[in-house]
């Protein structure tokens, strides 16, 4: 098999130069492009009515990340709706909940965090409120297993997608000729696919995060030379850094 050289990175460039990419630049002498395979597009408010879901019908919000708290206020306002003080908000993590200042005075009585960023980590918060009535601010393709965890913890929680997540055109003068695919999300996977129908993987690398990115390579036809995370590599990063050692020794 060739030698690693030019890896592609489906996530934006990080912010700062203190990432694990600089570290296999460094290490291995080779060159990463960072591009992102989607994009989140906001829904607009004649396309959410037609869920046929009143947002003052809740009482607490669940919330997944800081895109979702932006398309819930964005919505609101869009629809003319004025959030009360009254509403509580559950967030994945500190990082999500505090991010909710930016629409709200935060009060820690209405703001409740996962400590350890798993939804599980709500249901002591969201039993000690049988009253409450719980909408999830989703993506149009969303995972729905926290939906059945929480109405298997008797806790009914309604999905309101408002936003989408749509594939990101290639740029036309932009080659396509990596040695190494770094996927992380199976809606990666299937822009791929709509950038480049007729591409086969041949003995390019892929590499994944998540079993459900891999089972979506795998459905799709592409071999998957790289999973993470794993008893031994927890990190994507980690994990292509032990390939690549071994690979372009």
């Amino acid at each position: 098999m060739k030698t690693i050289k030019k890896i592609l990175i489906s996530q934006p460039k990080p912010a700062t130069g203190h990432n694990p990419y600089t570290e296999l630049m460094k290490n291995h002498d080779v060159e990463i492009d960072f591009f992102q395979l989607i994009k989140i597009e906001g829904m607009d408010a004649s396309t959410f009515r037609q869920q046929h879901i009143n947002p003052l019908d809740y009482s607490a919000v669940i919330f997944s990340s800081t895109t979702a708290i932006d398309q819930y206020f964005h919505l609101c306002t869009e629809l003319r709706i004025q959030v009360p003080d009254t509403m509580h908000y559950y967030c994945i993590s500190d990082t999500v909940g505090n991010y909710l200042q930016h629409y709200i005075q935060y009060r820690k009585r209405r703001v409740f965090p996962a400590p350890n960023h798993k939804f599980e980590d709500l249901l002591p918060a969201m039993h000690r409120r049988p009253e409450e009535k719980f909408l999830m601010v989703v993506s149009d393709i969303h995972n729905d297993e926290p939906i059945k965890m929480f109405a298997e913890n008797d806790i009914i929680v309604k999905p309101a997608v408002m936003f989408k997540t749509v594939c990101t055109p290639w740029p036309k003068n932009k080659p396509f000729d990596y040695d190494m695919i770094v996927l992380f999300t199976p809606q990666g996977v299937m822009s791929i696919k709509q950038n480049f129908p007729e591409w086969e993987q041949g003995d390019t690398i892929i590499a994944c995060l998540g079993e459900k990115t891999a089972q979506t390579l795998t459905n799709e036809g592409f071999r998957v030379d790289i999973k993470a995370p794993s008893a031994q590599y927890p990190s994507i990063s980690a994990a292509i850094n032990a390939f690549l050692e071994q690979h372009n020794a």
